[in-house]
């Protein structure tokens, strides 16, 4: 599936050297701002037990995880909405991803220069959402101008006249600081402002970036920004991202025993991966033959048909059935064959939503 997340943040907080344990490439990290210039892209496998669980009763010749889109912004300072920095460019790139990974630096470190002079969470939060709320104010202003005059106009249609009560609504939100997914929209209202690409309307997950101390004791600059998160109706993942760089070099054999002499159970950027799927609304289910197990990724409410598009068009389009069984099923009963003899596995029809780790196998004609 085509979504992805975009790494956000002030200069100069660890967002490159996230991305770097992400996907174990080389975006440039150094210790000075604006070190990221063009954004750099990364496909992550997404960590699912379930698909090395459902390799073990299948054995098939190979498998294949899902995955998701991250991608490395570079740093947004005060006064972007009006081209400071790299300020232009940046608004351009993160209006192209469907979610926001905010991180914000929860670590002291002098060696680390701070683009404001002193580490605050809250206030660097602030200044991002500054001039993301800034930006979209400026896309609402323009439109409503126009969408406000044809609404009026006795050619006026019910979608144009939705369209400027929708800007209207964003247009009061976010001139008191609120960001536009906050705001409630009717089905109506919300088609007609998609166009738009409104920043703030993208939900958010902030990743507290935090050092090896931060890790194992309270934090104060995590806190602050739970806190932050409650308010604004976002998610929390706390990583250390200088840990993860470091767990990213090793050979998948050594990680195992590094988790276990620092007390985790698995890498932080596991957290993060699943928690950025969830805030895309992102479901998973499987397929599962001898030749190939496959973990797919679709977002949530998808119907079986659609579900079918994902693999090829033609199985969209010639959608006849999905037989289907889910694999707690195989987990508890062991096989595919066992799962019919108990009467779980069914055909469902085009009017079937899918569900999270359902195993399907899909019936066309074209």
């Amino acid at each position: 599936m085509p979504l992805n997340c975009g790494i956000v943040g002030l200069p100069n907080v660890g967002k490159s050297t996230i991305f770097n344990a992400l996907t174990s490439a080389k975006a440039q990290a150094s210790n000075y701002p604006f070190c990221t210039i063009d954004p750099n892209v990364g496909i992550v496998e997404v960590p699912d037990p379930r698909l090395d669980r459902i390799t073990g009763f299948v054995h098939p010749n190979k498998t294949v995880p899902t995955t998701m889109e991250f991608i490395d912004i570079a740093g947004l300072v005060a006064g972007a909405s009006k081209g400071e920095g790299l300020g232009n460019q940046f608004l351009g790139h993160i209006r192209a991803t469907d979610a926001i990974c905010h991180v914000v630096r929860c670590f002291d470190d002098p060696n680390v220069i701070h683009v404001a002079g002193g580490v605050n969470p809250l206030s660097d939060i602030d200044i991002i959402n500054t001039e993301l709320l800034l930006a979209d104010l400026e896309t609402v202003e323009k439109r409503y101008v126009k969408a406000e005059k044809a609404a009026k106009a006795s050619t006026a249609d019910a979608k144009m006249k939705a369209e400027a009560a929708a800007l209207l609504k964003l247009l009061e939100a976010l001139r008191e600081g609120r960001p536009a997914r906050v705001v409630e929209l009717t089905d109506e209202e919300r088609t007609a402002s998609r166009e738009l690409l409104l920043i703030t309307a993208k939900p958010v997950l902030f990743v507290a970036n935090v050092d090896e101390a931060g890790l194992k004791g309270s934090n104060a600059y995590v806190a602050a920004v739970e806190q932050r998160a409650t308010e604004e109706g976002a998610e929390v993942v706390v990583i250390c991202g200088a840990m993860e760089a470091e767990i990213a070099l090793l050979e998948p054999s050594e990680r195992g025993e590094f988790l276990k002499e620092m007390g985790l159970e698995e890498p932080g950027l596991n957290r993060l991966i699943h928690h950025a799927y969830h805030l895309l609304g992102l479901i998973t289910y499987f397929t599962a033959g001898v030749q190939e197990v496959r973990a797919w990724t679709i977002p949530n409410g998808f119907k079986a048909p659609q579900a079918a598009g994902v693999i090829h068009s033609d199985f969209e389009r010639g959608f006849i059935k999905a037989d289907c069984y889910h694999c707690d099923n195989l987990f508890q009963f062991g096989s595919e064959q066992a799962v019919k003899e108990k009467g779980l596995l069914r055909s469902e029809g085009k009017e079937y939503v899918v569900k999270d780790g359902d195993i399907l196998f899909f019936k066309f004609n074209v």
